[in-house]
């Protein structure tokens, strides 16, 4: 069993500024919270597994800074792998952390000191993330449990990931809905427990108007959701209707029956993301839309 490490998303303020009772309006426009655009995305190594076939692959995931823009950031000069640039990574990135979004098979003569780096250049800045075998990076499913989960350990009885089928037509015409549909199993776990009753003394914490959204992943309980992977270099927008199913603790089963409209022709890449809020499988999609 690999070495364990916990990512905990941690929202901080300034202490100062919250000593005085201060919100987010009273921060002056450069301190970087809560800022709806126009920020950069930092990409995030997460870590490396070795697959039962005996290959190793690397899984990355990135930070855009923006609570509001989705940035989309073609292949290529700015948006790149060492390796090769094109290595299966996103076009499109969704606002805030974004953990274990894809993972990089690495050639099996991959030295352990090698690294494997994949950068970013959003709104003029350039950020990079490095991917190498080290061992303290492994990861298995407890691992990557603790971190969608933002839980402190993986359930027991031990949980597996859900699976998920998809169909859809792999051809659209801009403008008019495609309908898709997406069916998951899952193994029930976890499972419903008890809330957890708990009173904090002491004085409450100053307001702080900032709009906080439960990431998905954290949401526990089988759920499908859908989203833009890989969008065409012309920007192309697609939406969905609807995007995703709620989540239902302890079920073993979920259907999503939903029309994806395109902006523009060009290549897209949808994803299909089946979730039980602590591990995920994906399915893609490649669509051409036409005029």
């Amino acid at each position: 069993m690999p070495a364990r490490w916990i990512l905990l998303a941690v929202l901080c303020f300034p202490g100062d500024l919250l000593g005085q009772g201060l919100g987010v309006s009273a921060l002056p426009p450069d301190s970087g919270y809560a800022i709806r655009g126009g920020q950069n995305i930092q990409p995030y190594y997460e870590g490396w597994r070795k697959l039962p076939n005996g290959k190793t692959v690397m899984w990355f995931g990135y930070l855009n800074r923006n609570f509001e823009e989705e940035v989309e950031v073609p292949v290529g000069t700015n948006n790149r792998f060492s390796l090769q640039p094109d290595m299966g990574q996103p076009t499109h990135f969704y606002p805030r952390r974004n953990r274990f979004v894809f993972q990089v098979e690495v050639p099996a003569n991959w030295t352990e000191d090698k690294r494997l780096v994949w950068t970013l250049t959003v709104h003029g800045q350039s950020n990079s993330a490095n991917g190498w075998l080290q061992p303290e990076w492994e990861v298995d499913d407890g691992v990557i449990q603790m971190n969608l989960g933002l839980d402190t350990a993986p359930p027991d009885p031990p949980n597996s990931p859900p699976a998920i089928v998809v169909k859809g037509d792999t051809t659209a015409s801009a403008g008019r809905p495609l309908r898709l549909s997406a069916s998951a199993a899952d193994d029930g776990i976890p499972k419903p427990r008890r809330p957890t009753n708990f009173q904090l003394s002491g004085p409450a914490p100053p307001a702080v108007p900032i709009p906080v959204t439960v990431p998905p992943r954290a949401v526990r309980g089988l759920r499908i959701r859908w989203i833009l992977y890989r969008a065409p270099e012309t920007a192309g927008r697609v939406t969905f209707e609807p995007r995703g199913t709620a989540p239902a603790l302890g079920a073993t089963s979920a259907e999503l029956v939903t029309a994806a409209t395109f902006s523009d022709p060009g290549v897209y890449w949808l994803r299909a993301i089946a979730s039980d809020g602590l591990l995920e499988t994906p399915s893609d999609l490649r669509v051409t839309v036409v005029k």
